[in-house]
């Protein structure tokens, strides 16, 4: 027996992927990733402040953690 997958499209995945490290020290450390599709016009600061928003919004002690480490790249091959 077979299984065949089929990939999601970019257009459901987003067109970049992004990595970012997080870390109160001596306290807690989150590696998050995802995609993210920013509106036309935004820049790379532009989804960073987005990306660190929104993890202060899940996760409010995280809000003054420090960047560790920060990728955003094409979401493509």
């Amino acid at each position: 027996m077979t299984s065949q997958t089929t990939a999601p499209t970019v257009e459901q995945q987003g067109t970049h992927h992004w990595v970012i490290t997080v870390e109160l020290p001596g306290r807690a450390m989150s590696t998050l990733h995802g995609t993210y599709t920013p509106p036309a016009g935004c820049t790379r600061h532009d989804v960073f402040q987005a990306l660190k928003n929104d993890i202060a919004r899940q996760s409010p002690d995280m809000a003054r953690a420090n960047v560790v480490f920060f990728a955003l790249e094409p979401n493509q091959l």
